[in-house]
């Protein structure tokens, strides 16, 4: 019976063996994670956290992060937020989830925790000791782990995990993962990428994110194999990481590719040492030359995979070889049934173009509180994914367009009307559209066309600056451009896609 829960997922690995690793740390196996995960939950229940109860994690990126998500999710609803949020956004993500605590590190200066304490909402930090192994804490409530014998661990149809997708006509949406959601992805992404106990992963994906969460952690956790914690990519520590890890692959989106491709003329050493089975790229979409760029320097395959946050990440991937990898296309189904229906709900027939949908038991039932955004995602049973495509005739999947106007930008999303409502706080400013703008390397940046108050003034740097002290850092406009009035469609509507064009960017 394959794994339908974290807890049971855990079991995958043997007692002595590694799960969790770092820089500079000793290894924490697989029975002191088990323990780590008991420990863990019964702190909760004493802290009054029940099961599906959410609770937001502030983590750095790290062996910590990594941990927490496991512990937590075993008990309760993990629900990590990006550290580099300002304090607008943690509130409106605090509340959203209606959070039931928030775990930062010791001495955290996060401006979540004067947030979460403006909400009532309970702040426990994670003690590290020091020398102890990569990922271990304890939380204020830790006690006797002989108390941990008859805990109640989550349950199959729990939600283990809550992450928001942006939305371009509505606020974000909450995208509730079940316990069998995640564990699903976790044991699809396994059995593509033929993982087992001697792989090692170096990860260097945010762990706020369910590319890291689930392709790199759960993944390795699920195969009892191992998981190198990296505090978050950083292109001149990268090469020094995979010479300390050894790792057997690595998963990362093309803009980190791109970036490790640029210094491994500087690390042929490191490389020729290295023994890499194979490289994984998700998120957004691998250019051709980079994928046969990876594959001449690394001596390995690469392996190209297409994940959203509602299939708890994984839909479709290149096969291993001797499986046959199309570059410029994610591959076949993995994991869930892949097809692709018309605006009608028939399902077309091969080689023709519509929106590609998905079913499978790693794909959310559903956004939490959101009927309108049902009825638009799901049809017949199948989950409308937003992008359009095409399959050929061997069921390899090609991604033609994006339906959607969310931003991606390498593989960070963002929701245009987000940024749209920041800048009309500007006193100066009377319209605002966000828009993606194509960019060689992250895919898509974010641009916005602003119209000005009549007799107010502002300039770019201005603008930008009043975003960034409200917006993280990533969804600030690299492009704002001032016009008299902004393009609209036939029936009056902003148009988002294809703006750049239309104003010759």
């Amino acid at each position: 019976m394959a794994a339908q829960t974290i807890i049971e997922l855990l079991n995958a690995g043997a007692d002595d063996d590694t799960a969790i690793t770092a820089v500079d740390r000793t290894s924490l196996t697989y029975a002191a994670l088990r323990t780590l995960v008991a420990e863990t939950v019964a702190a909760l229940r004493r802290l009054g956290v029940e099961r599906n109860d959410r609770v937001a994690i502030v983590l750095p990126n790290g062996p910590e992060m990594a941990a927490a998500f496991i512990a937590v999710g075993a008990g309760a609803t993990t629900a990590p937020l990006n550290p580099a949020y300002r304090a607008d956004e943690f509130r409106f993500y605090l509340e959203d989830l209606n959070a039931k605590a928030l775990l930062v590190e010791t001495g955290s200066e996060s401006p979540a925790i004067e947030v979460a304490q403006s909400l009532d909402v309970p702040v426990y930090e994670l003690d590290v000791a020091d020398g102890s192994p990569a990922g271990a804490f304890t939380l204020p409530a830790a006690g006797d782990s002989a108390t941990t014998a008859d805990l109640d661990y989550a349950a199959s149809e729990d939600i283990g995990l809550v992450l928001h997708t942006s939305g371009t006509t509505s606020r974000p949406k909450i995208v509730p993962l079940s316990q069998t959601n995640v564990c699903a992805s976790a044991k699809h992404i396994g059995e593509i990428l033929n993982l087992n106990p001697a792989d090692r992963c170096v990860n260097i994906m945010p762990l706020f994110h369910i590319h890291g969460l689930i392709a790199a952690v759960l993944s390795s956790l699920a195969a009892g194999a191992s998981i190198y914690c990296t505090p978050g990519f950083n292109a001149l520590r990268v090469f020094s990481w995979f010479a300390d890890a050894r790792p057997s692959w690595y998963t990362a989106v093309p803009t980190m590719h791109q970036a490790i491709l640029s210094r491994a003329a500087r690390n042929a050493e490191i490389i020729e040492a290295m023994d890499l089975r194979f490289i994984r790229s998700s998120s957004s979409s691998l250019p051709p030359q980079v994928m046969a760029e990876l594959e001449a320097t690394f001596g390995c395959p690469v392996i190209e995979s297409y994940g959203m946050t509602e299939a708890a990440h994984q839909m479709a991937s290149n096969p291993l070889p001797p499986g046959a990898r199309k570059p410029g296309s994610v591959g076949i189904a993995a994991g869930p049934e892949v097809t692709i229906m018309d605006t009608d709900n028939n399902i077309l027939p091969v080689g023709e173009t519509g929106e590609i949908v998905i079913r499978g038991p790693n794909v959310t039932k559903g956004y939490e509180n959101n009927p309108t955004a049902n009825a638009e995602g799901f049809s017949d049973g199948w989950f409308r994914t937003g992008d359009q495509g095409v399959m050929d005739a061997e069921g390899y999947l090609s991604i033609t367009g994006r339906l959607k106007e969310i931003i991606n930008r390498g593989g960070e999303k963002i929701s245009p009307r987000e940024v749209d409502e920041i800048l009309l706080d500007h006193p100066a400013i009377a319209q605002a559209v966000t828009f993606a703008i194509p960019h060689d390397k992250l895919g898509e940046e974010v641009g916005a066309a602003i119209v000005l108050k009549e007799g107010e003034a502002a300039d770019e740097s201005e603008v930008r600056e009043f975003a960034a002290q409200r917006l993280a850092d990533f969804k600030v406009p690299r492009k704002v451009i001032f016009i008299d009035e902004i393009p609209k469609g036939a029936t009056g509507k902003l148009q988002r896609i294809g703006l750049h064009e239309k104003l010759g960017l």
